[in-house]
């Protein structure tokens, strides 16, 4: 009973004294997203708008932290270490959930093993981007391009196997051409470099491209979707600019966590982060980057990982791409 007593008295000590105390509320401190995408690129304005307003909901801060590079490698192992507490979230899109364990022989981390699925940002299809300059008026102008000089015409992505580098494979594979692929470190110099002509075209949102879209230092060809979208009206379809029909490119992305993180965490980021997408200054500004808005539970998220995983374990086996 004594013991009892000292112990309740420390508690109320550490309480009065600013120190941890028990059972205090989830979250309590700043939160910390972990993103493969640079600063400035479509996935990262996004989060970043998010962050804002999930921080006010949520009461704490939210950090964004930029780790760029080696195929979405070095964030996802870099938040794979991080503690289980519901203080470090990782961005990732369907490329890093669902292709790349498809596409290379090792990769430094298992999504289902590694990772808690904890809520969807949003769904986006890739626009034909081509230097503002440049001849080419529709996709049939690109195909005979690339056909006249097997091998020879080029298109950037900002990394090996990522929804760009793919949608080419698959665009050669629909079309009878062949390309040749040129990988970047970072979104923005893809475009920059479409822009100046080092590479002749490349796939990208009206997030990542938009900005230069905007500038009128590129121009958009097609958009791989099933239609129109909204805002890019203007725009044809990809089968619409003469290239193969159903053709589609398209992203989705999600917030994942630590596995072994508390489900109470999990369902509060969960809440916070749908309540985000249904703001209309965020669903406005989403349009603004032809992003639709895209809440899910993470029970949705498994299921649409395992859909897309034995989707793109086709394509990876039909195209016959491997990585070391």
């Amino acid at each position: 009973m004594r013991f009892l007593h000292r112990f309740g008295a420390f508690l109320l000590s550490c309480a009065a004294l600013g120190g941890p105390a028990v059972g205090q509320p989830y979250p309590n401190k700043s939160l910390r997203i972990i993103t493969p995408f640079s600063t400035g690129s479509g996935p990262d304005s996004v989060l970043r708008l998010l962050g804002e307003k999930m921080a006010k909901d949520l009461g704490q801060s939210v950090v964004i932290d930029n780790r760029p590079g080696a195929s979405g490698f070095i964030a996802l192992e870099a938040a794979k270490r991080a503690a289980p507490d519901g203080y470090t979230l990782v961005q990732m899109d369907d490329t890093h959930m669902a292709l790349l364990p498809h596409l290379y022989k090792k990769i430094p981390y298992d999504v289902a093993r590694d990772f808690e699925p904890v809520g969807t940002l949003f769904r986006t299809y890739f626009f034909v981007v081509v230097p503002a300059n440049s001849t080419w008026n529709n996709m049939t102008d690109l195909v005979a391009a690339a056909k006249a000089k097997p091998g020879e015409l080029t298109y950037g992505s900002w990394f090996i196997g990522s929804p760009g580098h793919v949608g080419a494979v698959l665009l050669e594979s629909a079309t009878g051409i062949r390309m040749t692929h040129v990988p970047f470190k970072e979104t923005p110099q893809v475009y920059q470099s479409v822009a100046s002509g080092d590479v002749a075209w490349a796939f990208g949102t009206a997030g990542s491209a938009g900005p230069l879209y905007r500038a009128g230092k590129v121009k958009f060809l097609a958009v791989a979707a099933p239609q129109r979208l909204p805002g890019y009206t203007d725009v044809p379809t990809v089968a619409e600019a003469g290239g193969p029909a159903n053709f589609e490119v398209r992203a989705w992305v999600a917030l994942q966590a630590p596995r072994g993180t508390p489900a109470a965490a999990v369902t509060r980021i969960n809440e916070s982060l749908a309540k985000a997408l249904a703001d209309p200054d965020v669903r406005e500004k989403l349009s603004v980057f032809a992003f639709e808005p895209y809440a899910s539970s993470p029970a949705a998220i498994t299921k649409a990982i395992e859909a897309d995983s034995k989707k793109y374990a086709e394509v990876v086996k039909n195209a016959k791409i491997s990585i070391d």
